[in-house]
């Protein structure tokens, strides 16, 4: 309980400094939140691109093709064994005729007639539990060695191409993160040297009446991690205004495609990283500046 009571102690006077100085608060916040909104803003368009990519496409699927002599029993053993597939979602046999008469829609009639007899096989087209790489490259191995089929068609390219952009995209957008996190941190730190200054004649009385270091930087603490989260509010308020402005035109240009997307902000989990990765930076950066400061002899 005396743990909670001194955090509630240093978590007011933190909210009674940033209450006190509106302005500064503000525009600090506003500071953090801009900042931040970027790389925020950088994983919302990623994922909602990844999204728009897989409607334009359509889910990528594996083909199988069994041999010419494959019969009934053949068939009926890759259905058996494609249903025990734990990563396989959905799965249709798509018989010889079925093929044949596919083709002869499509304006080859005249072409396979001369051929005397169907020369198509039997197929699966199966859609797996998922889309990344390394899923159908182990579904391409595993089937391969099925009996009775003759060759495995990876319709996954698309996706492999779609990982690689989303994985630079990524890449770069933490890079950003980094950059304009460690901007922050510095931003922080100045703030509570400011504060520290303004504070020193108070701090330097707390000393003499026995207050320990511990219970004198608290408060800084507090104060860092609040201004931070306020940041990260911004900063959401920002990513939701944009997604909101920029969601009549995605939906456009998605139907331009012959896809149906809306696009979408950040759900509960990612605004609750955002506020925590915002918090974090402000504890940081007064956590460095307090030590530095506080370290010295204040007069």
């Amino acid at each position: 309980m005396n743990w909670l009571n001194v955090h509630a102690r240093a978590f007011a006077q933190a909210v009674t400094r940033l209450a006190s100085q509106p302005l500064g608060t503000l525009l600090s916040a506003m500071v953090v939140g801009i900042a931040l909104s970027l790389p925020a803003a950088g994983f919302v368009l990623l994922e909602n691109v990844a999204t728009l990519a897989r409607g334009v496409s359509g889910t990528p699927e594996i083909s199988l093709f069994l041999e010419q002599g494959a019969g009934v029993d053949d068939v009926g053993e890759i259905t058996r064994r494609l249903q025990q597939e734990a990563a396989v979602a959905s799965f249709r046999h798509v018989s010889r005729e079925e093929a044949l008469l596919q083709l002869e829609r499509g304006g080859l009639g005249d072409v396979l007639g001369g051929l005397g007899s169907n020369p198509l096989p039997d197929a699966f087209v199966v859609t797996p539990r998922g889309e990344s790489p390394e899923l159908y490259e182990r579904l391409h191995a595993l089937f391969s060695n099925w009996p009775a089929v003759e060759h495995v068609q990876l319709d996954s390219a698309w996706v492999q191409r779609l990982h690689a952009l989303l994985g630079l995209g990524k890449s770069a957008v933490l890079l950003l993160a980094g950059l304009l996190g460690f901007a922050l941190v510095i931003v922080t730190f100045n703030t509570i040297r400011l504060q520290i200054l303004t504070l020193r004649h108070e701090i330097d009385v707390s000393r003499l009446l026995g207050a320990t270091d511990p219970f004198i930087r608290r408060p800084f603490y507090w104060f860092g991690s609040l201004q931070g989260a306020l940041g990260g509010l911004v900063a959401l308020a920002t990513v939701w205004l944009s997604v909101e402005a920029l969601g009549p035109p995605a939906a456009s240009l998605a139907a331009t495609y012959g896809a149906v997307f809306s696009l979408s902000g950040p759900g509960l989990h990612e605004a609750l990283a955002i506020i925590a990765f915002a918090a974090f930076l402000g504890w940081l950066g007064s956590a460095i500046s307090v030590r530095r400061h506080l370290a010295e002899r204040l007069v």
